[in-house]
């Protein structure tokens, strides 16, 4: 895996980085995910169903909120909350909550998603995308999510894969290795995304990353794989 340089007192992966890519996060996203997160983000949306009147969702490294508005607009009877590191991000984020006249519903947040300024049981559902491989504690950040949501009640997680398996998997692993790390640093820098690229090399395998929700205290996981197995959508329930 390459090796890259953080700026001095930022840690890769952390708030302080995607603080300084927030302005082009979004135009960076649609080349990471090959153009199909808003696919994939619909399908999040679907497996957090069904909500109820008066029903909370959290939104955990919410970003740039793209999948807060997607829920408040799929479910206008719930609010959700958004947390995320990066004010940055958020930033942006809370333009499009403005855009989208969601003020009412979608509250966006700084926080840690290994330490959750919520109690327990107090969301219906919590979905994280794109960024459980960002999370230091990735098994705190999971047990965060379980203790948070209700039991029964989902938690949904989007991540992008490293593809295994397949006819197309060697063209997906050259997109991501090694052409996704070139636009990049021609969109923004090569050092974020050199990075990005080598979180997805690096990130578990489907079954291991199953059995981390597993031991996290979730029940019923289930996992399957999207577009040349490029990402998982993984759904486990809280107990």
């Amino acid at each position: 895996m390459t090796e890259v340089n953080a700026e001095p007192g930022e840690a890769l992966g952390s708030g302080a980085m995607f603080d300084r890519i927030a302005a082009r996060y979004d135009r960076l996203n649609g080349l990471m995910s090959m153009g199909f997160h808003r696919l994939w983000r619909r399908r999040l949306v679907a497996a957090l169903g069904p909500l109820g009147e008066g029903d909370r969702v959290l939104d955990l490294a919410s970003g740039t909120a793209d999948v807060a508005v997607a829920v408040a607009r799929a479910h206008p009877e719930v609010a959700v909350v958004g947390v995320d590191p990066s004010e940055g991000m958020l930033a942006v984020g809370r333009h499009k909550v403005a855009r989208a006249g969601l003020e009412g519903r979608v509250r966006l947040e700084v926080g840690d998603a290994q330490a959750l300024a919520l109690g327990d049981d107090s969301v219906a559902a919590s979905c994280i995308a794109f960024g459980i491989r960002n999370v230091p504690d990735r098994l705190a950040g999971l047990r965060e999510m379980a203790r948070v949501t209700r039991p029964g009640g989902p938690v949904v997680v989007l991540e992008l894969s490293w593809p295994r398996g397949g006819v197309m998997s060697p063209l997906a692993r050259m997109h991501v290795r090694h052409v996704l790390p070139r636009l990049g640093a021609w969109l923004s820098g090569e050092r974020e995304y050199r990075y990005l690229a080598d979180s997805v090399a690096a990130f578990p395998p489907p079954d291991a990353f199953g059995a981390l929700m597993r031991e996290a205290g979730l029940d019923a996981v289930t996992w399957r794989p999207m577009t040349l197995r490029t990402a998982h959508l993984y759904v486990g329930r809280a107990r």
